[in-house]
């Protein structure tokens, strides 16, 4: 059975009855923990399939909610190393600009928490190689990247493990794409307290309703590596018009509505944009007299621009704010570092590794 968390309706709360009972009745607050790669500007996929859902939680009072830059995971794709602090310093601006409120929820920064990784290594002596090889991202990232095929790429999903649970959360907000890396994530926790007594919770996924959002290519899912395939959160008027224009559209008339390709996009943009019934009306349309698409894009850039550009001039102010942002980012360490070190001594203790002879 799933139950509803939350009464935004753009939110879905995938939570096993059973594990809700048990979070609701625990005293302490619920821990939320997710976060993203700085390994390019954030786009409509990465808000609507992420950072929309850190900020409905973060607005809960019964939430303690930990968000960060996975610059770690980042380093797994080719990077330049010259502008890789540039792209991280870009990312903690796209937080802010979002809406992210360091009053409300907690940012940091993943490498600046070295427990992170030693509880990987930890998990790493429990977990067969042979079923991270099974993931379909891995699959997909040897493909994307033939040439940079390492270690890292594999071991991304103990990482994951490592990042939610060193904070024991239990709400983890993600997109489709990542639930498999989700249920990884559960079977490092039951494994890990099966072996040496329970220690983890097993963390639950919360998606948003856009949490896929369609490639404007008509093929896949908006994505970093595909620059095509996206709308940035920082782009302007002009270019949303551009980017729209070319989504490849059919004659704008059916006899049943695409599930996939360019008009699907376009189909699922003016839901996410407009409303449902704008999205039924048009397929009503498709069906019968047809579809104009120049009208439809023109009406749905305006509607996106106008979406984003509150969040482009939060991100101009931030810019100038250097020392604020300086502050935000050492309150996250130090509130992530105090919780990840008690949990690490937990671990070693539990393990069997001592260093108080």
């Amino acid at each position: 059975m799933v139950v509803c968390l939350a009464s935004n309706q753009d939110i879905r709360v995938r939570f096993p009855l059973p594990a809700l009972q048990n979070i609701q009745n625990m005293n302490k607050k619920i821990r939320v923990l997710s976060g993203t790669r700085p390994t390019g500007p954030l786009h409509l996929g990465n808000y609507l399939g992420g950072i929309k859902g850190y900020l409905d939680l973060q607005e809960r009072k019964d939430l303690d909610c930990l968000y960060f830059v996975a610059d770690l995971h980042g380093i797994t794709s080719p990077y330049n190393p010259d502008k890789y602090p540039q792209q991280i310093k870009e990312l903690v601006l796209d937080y802010l600009a979002c809406g992210l409120d360091p009053k409300k929820s907690h940012l940091f920064i993943q490498s600046q928490i070295p427990e992170h990784l030693e509880l990987a290594y930890y998990f790493s002596t429990l977990y067969p190689v042979s079923r991270l090889e099974q993931l379909p991202t891995y699959k997909e990232k040897k493909l994307e990247q033939p040439k940079y095929i390492n270690l890292g790429l594999l071991y991304y999903p103990i990482l994951m493990a490592a990042d939610i649970l060193i904070y024991k959360s239990e709400l983890v907000p993600v997109g489709q794409d990542q639930l498999p890396h989700l249920e990884l994530t559960r079977e490092v926790a039951r494994s890990f307290n099966h072996y040496f007594g329970q220690t983890f919770p097993e963390p639950q996924a919360y998606l948003t309703k856009g949490a896929y959002i369609p490639s404007l290519t008509g093929e896949g899912k908006m994505s970093k590596t595909k620059e095509d395939s996206y709308i940035s959160l920082l782009d302007d008027l002009e270019t949303i018009r551009r980017k729209l224009a070319k989504v490849p559209t059919d004659s704008g008339k059916g006899k049943k509505i695409p599930a996939n390709g360019g008009v699907y996009t376009l189909l699922t943009l003016i839901e996410l944009f407009m409303t449902s019934n704008q999205r039924k009306r048009y397929e009503k349309e498709y069906l019968s007299t047809g579809i104009k698409y120049q009208p439809l894009k023109e009406d749905l850039a305006q509607r996106i621009y106008s979406y984003l550009k509150s969040i482009q001039e939060k991100r101009q102010y931030y810019e100038n704010k250097s020392d604020l942002i300086k502050k935000i980012l050492k309150e996250g360490n130090t509130y992530a570092s105090q919780i990840a070190k008690e949990t690490i001594k937990e671990v070693r203790k539990k393990m069997g590794i001592l260093h108080n002879f």
